[in-house]
């Protein structure tokens, strides 16, 4: 048992009879216990922190023929490049002979750039939420979940993003954007280097 106990009085050397005082004893195992009780309950009442990860597409090893690939940039592709002063520029397609395809400014809110994203990979999005559906109503497993959103993913009528970044961008652009790429169920995409190109192109409205 725990306790503290101060030493009594008792008589002094001076010969003077002095009132005796009562040993104090303060038991402390209550509180030992309830210190245990403590610990215990908080282990049991905290959620243990889960590690933040995010996916990130790798290039398969499937060959692709030249001629696949060159619907893919010309129908499918979107860059976007990010710029000073947290703004967004898009285009579809590449420079066609010699015609620049329009570029757009926008932003990072819902009505921004995720609308944008979402209305051009709507089939994905639409199979995802169907498949989310399935899940609850199946009970299926997150294993088979991620196996058959990944293959939704892979869609050929997905678009391929290209995601650049002006000297002015900053680094909460980007994860920004790889957010929206989640976000957006966007598995075909790559960070890339600014080209001359893109800066002739937005040069007109990056001001």
């Amino acid at each position: 048992m725990a306790e503290l106990a101060p030493g009594g009085g008792g008589g002094h050397k001076d010969g003077k009879k002095r009132t005796k005082k009562l040993s104090t004893r303060v038991d402390l195992t209550p509180m030992v216990d309830l210190g245990f009780l403590l610990i215990t309950f908080f282990m049991l009442a905290t959620t243990l922190i889960k590690p933040q990860t995010m996916e990130i597409s790798m290039p398969s090893n499937k060959k692709v023929d030249e001629k696949d690939k060159s619907e893919v940039k010309a129908s499918k592709a979107i860059t976007i490049v990010m710029a000073k002063n947290n703004k967004i520029f898009y285009y579809f397609g590449i420079r066609e002979k010699g015609i620049d395809p329009k570029v757009v400014e926008t932003d990072y809110s819902k009505t921004g750039i995720r609308k944008m994203l979402l209305d051009r990979n709507s089939i994905v999005v639409a199979d995802i939420k169907e498949l989310k559906a399935q899940k609850e109503k199946l009970r299926m497993s997150d294993e088979q979940y991620k196996a058959k959103a990944k293959e939704l993913r892979g869609n050929k009528e997905a678009p391929s993003v290209m995601i650049k970044a002006t000297d002015e961008a900053n680094y909460k652009n980007l994860v920004d954007m790889l957010d929206e790429m989640q976000i957006c169920n966007i598995s075909k995409y790559a960070i890339m280097d600014i080209s001359q190109t893109d800066k002739d192109l937005i040069k007109p409205l990056d001001k």
